[in-house]
């Protein structure tokens, strides 16, 4: 157990449950080309990993790198308008953040999410106010796994990298921790897809059952 400088948190899958919403906005672009839906049990695992790696759910045909911008643009555009109709804190997530807070301990977000998605969504579920940094995957010129997006996080923060606690629910989440010397842990509630990840390679320092759990890690 540590006294953390702050924790932060990847976005999708750790924090917030986002996948219906997600999901959504993806059934709904395939509708507009008449291609089949995809079900929540397909999609959710997906959700982690992008609007890239949903599309490719429904257009496995086409190439992400030369193919996808357009339809990931509708894709934006259709999320953008229904961002938290039924996104929510994952369970336990509230009761953490919280005592946290009551502890005084700083957190904030690191995520692969665009900017402008990631602020309408916070402030819909009034997060954002109690966040000591908030960067997306286009707040700095490279995502995660880069280590840019969790400097800037901690420079936002004013505090030390190799002082603080990650949490993610993806391994470029652990690999993006780890690159900045941050003690990193696996949200094993989150979108992790049991056939194709496996966490214990990931090089995470601990794996997490519940969000409850993290507390277990911090002395105050």
């Amino acid at each position: 157990m540590t006294t953390p400088a702050a924790v932060f948190f990847d976005l999708d899958g750790t924090l917030i449950d986002t996948a219906a919403d997600m999901g959504g906005a993806l059934n709904r672009v395939l509708q507009k080309h008449n291609r089949p839906k995809v079900s929540a049990e397909d999609y959710r695992s997906s959700v982690s990993h992008g609007s890239i790696a949903l599309l490719k759910l429904g257009f496995p045909e086409l190439d992400p790198k030369t193919d996808m911008q357009d339809l990931r643009i509708e894709f934006l555009q259709s999320y953008a308008e229904h961002v938290a109709v039924e996104s929510a804190l994952f369970d336990g997530v509230e009761e953490l953040l919280a005592t946290l807070e009551h502890n005084n301990l700083p957190w904030g977000i690191v995520t692969n999410k665009p900017q402008a998605q990631t602020l309408d969504l916070l402030d819909a579920l009034d997060v954002t106010r109690r966040c000591c940094s908030i960067v997306a995957a286009d707040t700095t010129t490279h995502a995660k796994p880069h280590p840019a997006p969790m400097n800037l996080a901690c420079k936002q923060a004013k505090v030390d990298a190799a002082r603080c606690f990650y949490v993610g629910d993806a391994e470029r989440d652990i690999q993006a921790g780890r690159s900045v010397a941050m003690r990193t842990f696996v949200a094993e509630w989150g979108y992790i897809d049991n056939k194709r990840d496996n966490t214990a390679l990931w090089g995470a320092d601990v794996h997490l059952q519940l969000p409850i759990d993290l507390l277990k890690h911090i002395t105050f």
